[in-house]
């Protein structure tokens, strides 16, 4: 028995097939793999002043070295081809290019893309570059940071440079990864750098990143750049009973809890983004965690500049329930009265983190029932585990399960009307895993870190069979 869905996608018995043309790949991020923090004239970021300063990152690890990609990309690319990727996504660290934030680009760092794109191109696989994953220029920070209007048009211009040496090979752009994240862990609860701990420094923050998406992804289409996104850290926003069944009603404290965090998580960079707007309430929360000195006549329309693809970076639901007294999670400024709750009666991964598929069909769904007019991209999904090399293999079923329990996840979507146009699985390589360090294991491909040396788990296997057949 064939199913056919109606955007292409098609169930067998035990089968899903994607649509023809479906993207497969892998993702990056520029300061977890490529090392030589000191080579070629790049600057510190402040991952390098946050990583180096005692007790920020797990084991006191430090992307100093990471996975070495900076000097041995060319092998990566072969690993790439070998798994038959069709894309690979990677990001291009700012401080590299203009080491000081802004002022005079730095030819040598930019060399370096010039190279791996040439061989990602000679292999076959195209480049999908990103121009923030969190590596923000040490100098901007001592200047203020993301919080500082200045940083936007800095970012605008670095974007720019990079489109005007890459652009003629590059056609995928992305603006910025997961800005919630750099905004609320990086200035909220500050466990990620610049590693502040201050509401109103991270509403700022959130603000000035999108409007820095906003100018870049101006000056990318003025420049002709062919395809542009912003990727998101998204979820959805569900109680605990909601985890086992999806359909299970809401109190109205509970609806309120779960419209609110929704609202904090998702609505914050979707409604400017596609709509040039701020969701109904959300100033009033900024408004009470410091004003909105920073919000200016014309942001909006700044922000709200035509994208392509909406990248989706899922890993698990976030699940509240009403916590009436109680205060707000630093990371969640405007949260009080809700209580952050563990997922009963499912898995999690290493990372502690829930494992529930059916969270990103409902995702999906909903991003394509309301943003019709934006295509949508797994821009990351993976799971970390406790890996370990036996005789010469890693068998980690535990993560060849959970892929294909989401991408059995993603397909449900697709079938459901969801225009969901690739995969980029996360990581490529196990990673320097910011504050985890190196003790956390995302990767497809095993990497010993005192010896460089690669290793296809059984889930990097499994995953060329994925790609080789386009479905499972």
């Amino acid at each position: 028995m064939t199913v056919v869905g109606t955007r292409g996608a098609t169930l067998t018995e035990g089968g899903a097939d994607f649509p023809t043309g479906f993207v497969w790949g892998a993702a990056t991020a520029s300061y977890q793999i490529e090392g030589a923090v000191h080579e070629d004239g790049r600057g510190p970021s402040i991952w390098d002043t946050f990583s180096h300063a005692p007790g920020r990152v797990a084991g006191g690890d430090t992307g100093d070295v990471a996975c070495d990609h900076y000097a041995r990309h060319a092998g990566d690319i072969a690993l790439m081809g070998e798994l038959g990727l069709a894309a690979y996504r990677f990001s291009v660290a700012w401080p590299r290019v203009r080491p000081a934030g802004g002022g005079p680009v730095n030819a040598r760092g930019l060399d370096f893309y010039d190279r791996l794109v040439d061989g990602l191109l000679r292999a076959g696989i195209t480049p999908y570059a990103t121009l923030y994953h969190w590596d923000l220029p040490q100098a901007l920070e001592d200047a203020g940071g993301w919080p500082e209007r200045d940083t936007a048009y800095r970012f605008a211009e670095y974007a720019a440079a990079v489109h005007e040496r890459l652009g003629d090979r590059v056609g995928h752009w992305t603006t910025l990864n997961e800005p919630w994240v750099a905004a609320f862990l990086g200035h909220g609860n500050g466990v990620h750098a610049p590693g502040r701990t201050d509401a109103a420094a991270a509403f700022r923050a959130a603000h000035h990143l999108m409007l820095g998406h906003g100018l870049a992804a101006r000056a990318l289409r003025e420049a002709g750049a062919r395809e542009i996104s912003l990727v998101l850290n998204l979820s959805p926003v569900i109680t605990p009973a909601q985890v086992s069944d999806p359909g299970a009603g809401l109190s109205e404290a509970d609806a309120e809890a779960v419209g609110r965090i929704d609202t904090l998580l998702v609505r914050q960079f979707t409604e400017p983004a596609l709509r040039g707007e701020y969701p109904a309430g959300f100033l009033g929360i900024v408004d009470r965690n410091g004003g909105l000195g920073h919000v200016r006549d014309g942001d909006l329309g700044i922000v709200h500049q035509p994208i392509d693809v909406l990248g989706v970076n899922y890993y698990n639901p976030c699940v509240v329930e009403a916590g009436p007294g109680l205060a707000a999670d630093a990371a969640w400024p405007g949260s009080e009265d809700v209580r952050f709750c563990p997922a009963d009666g499912v898995p999690a991964t290493a990372m502690g983190w829930p494992i529930v598929p059916s969270g990103l069909s409902r995702l999906l769904v909903r991003l394509s029932d309301d943003y019709p007019e934006v295509g949508l991209m797994i821009t990351e999904n993976g799971a970390a585990f406790d890996d370990v090399v036996e005789d010469g293999r890693v068998h980690d079923t535990r993560r060849t399960a959970y892929l294909e329990g989401h991408l059995r996840a993603v397909h449900a979507a697709i079938a459901d009307g969801a225009d969901v146009r690739g995969y980029l699985v996360w990581s490529l390589l196990d990673n320097f895993e910011w504050a985890e360090g190196y003790r956390r294991r995302f990767g497809i491909v095993h990497v010993d870190f005192a010896t460089q040396r690669r290793l296809l788990k059984d889930s990097a296997l499994w995953y060329r069979e994925v790609i080789a057949r386009n479905g499972l």
